[in-house]
């Protein structure tokens, strides 16, 4: 399915001489974890500026061609919209400019475009990088996971809740709603108050822009031309996160056995994607570079991966690779991979075979 090796012999408790895991990994990255101010306003010209141009060209058609023109023209306008939550992302890390108030600044105008709180988002993802990997740490900006004997635990409506969470249609076609449009709108008392006015200040902004130009153009028009890049764009957005961790030979470990670099350069996946996809998408097929050095702005993450032999034996994903991972589902400690339900059925009655001490038939070995 894919090529994948040991991380360079990189580890827990892989530390050289007894130093921390500074010595193999931050040092090396540093001259790479430099934000460069010309390539940060090309990324804003190759993707905040063409978003809102293709998006008027929607708009213009909308009254001059039929509707199936103007969906034509959503493809492009979307992978421009997500090429924009990529620098939003980069904001996020500190990554993207010099300094951390430019940062903030640009991240919270960016906010508005992908509909994204900035602080919040900034919260939960940076949870997600410090937990990536880890089965005693779930739950935080990650995709649910269960591990085999979790799901088989589950009642039948739990199950059954599971089975319609992780199917592809609900997640890449029904997730986009409310990841971008109804989740984020959330807010709960036990947030920390920036988080809260995170999400609160965002919201009126939205609503602010929203209305102006319903008042201006019209509902409908405002509608036909923002939805359909916001739904292609966040359903390639979540398949993109689904797959860089949730390949076959991912990692995941309990925490008195976790490692961050062995979570970033064998839980995280380097989607090679054909080039014109990988500058849409910014780079963040790259994924175990940036799980290894979030501080890595999306334009230096290649050159990072190509020259640093530390990331020359991480798991490689072809496209047709990452179509497949829709298939996996479970966590299996026992195998040390994800697996299908139909695995994990599989591997259910090989353990109650081996409890009770029955051989299985000739016919019923074929079968399994």
């Amino acid at each position: 399915m894919m090529s994948t090796a040991s991380a360079g012999g990189v580890g827990a408790g892989s530390d050289v001489d007894g130093e921390a895991p500074r010595a193999f990994w931050r040092d090396p990255l540093t001259p790479y974890a430099q934000p460069r101010l010309t390539r940060t306003l090309l990324d804003l010209l190759t993707a905040v500026v063409p978003y809102f141009a293709m998006s008027v060209l929607m708009y213009l058609s909308l009254s001059r061609t039929t509707y199936a023109v103007t969906l034509l023209i959503a493809v492009p306008t979307a992978g421009f919209l997500l090429r924009t939550y990529i620098l939003f992302h980069d904001c996020a890390h500190g990554s993207l400019l010099h300094s951390k108030r430019a940062n903030t600044l640009l991240g919270r105008v960016l906010a508005t475009i992908v509909l994204t709180p900035f602080a919040r988002w900034r919260h939960d993802h940076a949870v997600h990088h410090a937990t990536a990997g880890d089965l005693d740490r779930r739950g935080v900006g990650d995709i649910p996971t269960l591990t085999v004997a979790e799901y088989q635990a589950r009642s039948r409506r739990g199950r059954l809740a599971y089975h319609v969470f992780r199917n592809p249609l609900l997640m890449f076609g029904v997730g986009p709603v409310f990841a971008m449009m109804i989740g984020p709108r959330i807010w709960s008392s036990s947030q920390r108050p920036r988080l809260k006015r995170s999400v609160m200040f965002t919201d009126a902004a939205l609503l602010a822009i929203f209305t102006g130009l319903s008042v201006w153009i019209g509902v409908v028009p405002v509608l036909l031309t923002w939805a359909p890049p916001a739904l292609i764009a966040g359903s390639a957005g979540i398949f993109l996160f689904y797959v860089q961790h949730q390949f076959e030979d991912a990692y995941w470990e309990n925490s008195d056995s976790w490692s961050y670099a062995d979570a970033a350069l064998q839980g995280s996946s380097y989607l090679k994607l054909p080039k014109i996809l990988q500058f849409f998408t910014g780079n963040i097929g790259l994924h175990h570079v940036h799980h290894l050095s979030a501080r890595v702005p999306n334009y230096n993450l290649q050159r990072a991966h190509d020259e640093l032999e530390i990331f020359h034996g991480v798991p490689v994903l072809t496209l047709a690779d990452a179509l497949r991972c829709t298939r996996l589902k479970l966590w299996d400690p026992e195998l040390g991979r994800l697996v299908t339900f139909r695995e994990a059925r599989v591997s259910q009655s090989a353990g109650m075979r081996r409890s009770t001490g029955v051989k299985p038939s000739a016919t019923g070995a074929a079968k399994a």
